[in-house]
């Protein structure tokens, strides 16, 4: 399916890219991935990590700029949307940026792709899109819609528009894990003693986006099933007798996500083992897929990391020594 196809990854540098570039060079998929992104150092970086790769090309691009997209997705196949602002509390001081980078840039994305006659796009998206209350979250959850209703505004087209929704990547740059496993005065800054968040390794979202560049029929919400943490089992991961100081709740911070809210739900099915959130009616997404996969009626009003499955500290702890084997950074 993918020997002759060409693919794009956006934002295609970050954590996400990197590993997901190293999974398609093993499995010789596609014969071209282009890597666009806006920092030449992270590019050259990862040229000299893959040592100039012939299936790599780099753009240096913006997905606020439109004519660089368009030129960029010439006779691309797939597009990975990862490119994004991500960090929360950034995103609460700096909300014109985040909103053109998240939300303009996704509309650029859709546009670009017509003109481009992509097959297929799927765009990376966050926990904190369901039920939002920062700007980070608002973002996205817009950015989802535009993906999504692309698909019903522009039907006459043959491109394919579909999200995925996961939480915490496990050891991703940026993320609570990084910064807990550096801390050497064992005193960890926690937010709030009740926090929990979802988690979800890197290997397990490769496979997701795999799955979904198969599978997706567009206009769907792609959720996994993954398990959570609590925050104070994390740390018991890397110090038996840590000092907990408490620094509060950051702006914009929730103390559990939520993968599904309760209005989701109502458009929500369970296939393949894999929650799909429809953009209509589940019974018009069933029909188109009823001969490929088995199905069930989602069965929950929502879908949050404090009423989840939670991972113990031998189960982090396995998680994480698991990943730092084969996590590129």
């Amino acid at each position: 399916m993918y020997k002759n196809k060409s693919i794009l990854i956006t934002g295609g540098t970050g954590s996400f890219g990197k590993n997901f570039v190293s999974y398609l060079l093993k499995n010789n998929f596609f014969n071209k991935i282009v890597i666009f992104s806006r920092d030449e150092l992270k590019q050259y970086d990862m040229k000299k990590f893959f040592k100039n790769h012939p299936k790599l090309r780099f753009f240096i691009g913006d997905v606020r700029d439109l004519d660089r997209l368009k030129m960029a997705l010439d006779k691309i196949d797939y597009v990975v949307h990862a490119a994004a602002l991500k960090q929360v509390d950034t995103g609460e001081y700096n909300p014109f940026e985040f909103i053109k980078t998240n939300i303009m840039g996704a509309q650029n994305i859709i546009t670009a792709s017509f003109n481009s006659n992509v097959k297929k796009i799927i765009a990376l998206s966050t926990d904190k899109a369901s039920s939002p209350i920062n700007l980070y979250g608002a973002t996205k959850l817009c950015s989802d819609k535009l993906f999504c209703s692309a698909n019903v505004m522009f039907s006459d087209k043959q491109t394919i528009f579909s999200v995925i929704r996961y939480g915490n990547v496990m050891l991703s740059r940026g993320s609570v894990i990084p910064l807990f496993k550096n801390i050497r005065n064992n005193e960890y800054p926690i937010t709030d003693e009740k926090m929990t968040r979802f988690n979800i390794s890197m290997n397990e979202a490769i496979d997701l986006v795999m799955w979904s560049i198969t599978n997706s029929i567009g206009g769907e919400i792609i959720v996994p099933k993954i398990s959570s943490y609590r925050i104070l089992d994390l740390v018991k991961v890397f110090s038996n007798k840590p000092k907990i100081k408490i620094i509060g709740i950051r702006k914009g911070e929730k103390i559990h996500e939520e993968m599904i809210s309760a209005e989701e739900a109502r458009n929500c099915i369970e296939v393949d083992g894999k929650y799909i959130i429809t953009l209509n009616e589940p019974s018009r997404y069933l029909k188109k897929i009823k001969n490929k996969f088995k199905f069930k009626k989602f069965d929950k009003k929502y879908f949050k990391s404090n009423e989840n499955n939670f991972l113990t500290p031998k189960e982090l702890l396995r998680g994480i020594n698991n990943e730092a084997k084969k996590f590129i950074f």
